[in-house]
């Protein structure tokens, strides 16, 4: 899979970039989690994503936020983050302007930024959130949520307690006009460490989730 360095707010960012051979396959960005914690795009959750989207026929762009590995730029609190998503998003839509169907993953911190760009990106169809922080980062922009989505987490992670993420899906599950899917791992701790008993049973969910919502015409 080629690296690739393609065009961010602060210079380059350094991302890999997985086409499909159909010209009007989906498109999917993966957001990794914290920069100043040791997120990079090969973390094993971001990989793993990155992966199961293309299986599933996806056009797939994971990259490093500023600051990260060939990324240039510092960290910037989520607000400089954000605009490398959106410009990772133009790039990709701009590579494949045939897609008809664009979705968004993120892991952790990337959780949250991804769930950002979604305000802000009516054409984003669909969104996967791998153990978003709601006990460390504020969530109440969505209102109104513009796409349904999967919200997935381990019931053993003491980095984003199981309690926040079921508060902020009742939050999100009372607005209208969209459908909040909530998995749960059992066992699993934030980073899904045991790849049988924890990380491949997330990504079947996920596979699951999306494929469905791929046979299905409604957002």
């Amino acid at each position: 899979m080629p690296e690739l360095i393609f065009p961010g707010p602060e210079g380059r960012l350094e991302g890999r970039y997985h086409p499909q051979v159909q010209r009007d396959a989906p498109i999917a960005i993966v957001l990794h989690p914290h920069p100043q914690f040791g997120g990079t795009m090969n973390n094993r959750v971001v990989y793993n994503l990155h992966y199961a989207f293309h299986k599933m026929g996806f056009t797939v762009l994971r990259f490093n936020f500023r600051g990260v590995g060939r990324s240039q730029g510092e960290f910037d609190q989520g607000i400089g983050e954000l605009s490398d998503a959106a410009s990772a998003l133009d790039y990709l839509q701009a590579m494949n302007p045939n897609s008809k169907h664009c979705w968004v993953a993120g892991f952790s911190f990337g959780a949250w930024i991804g769930m950002q760009l979604l305000m802000r990106r009516p054409e984003i169809t669909g969104f996967v959130s791998v153990a978003p922080p709601a006990n460390m980062y504020d969530f109440s922009f969505l209102a109104p949520c513009p796409a349904s989505g999967l919200i997935i987490n381990g019931t053993a992670d003491r980095v984003a307690p199981p309690k926040d993420t079921n508060s902020l899906v009742s939050k999100l599950r009372e607005q209208k006009g969209i459908t909040i899917t909530h998995e749960e791992i059992e066992g699993a701790d934030h980073f899904f460490r045991d790849d049988e008993a924890h990380m491949k049973p997330m990504i079947d969910n996920v596979q699951s989730y999306v494929r469905r919502r791929l046979t299905e015409s409604s957002r």
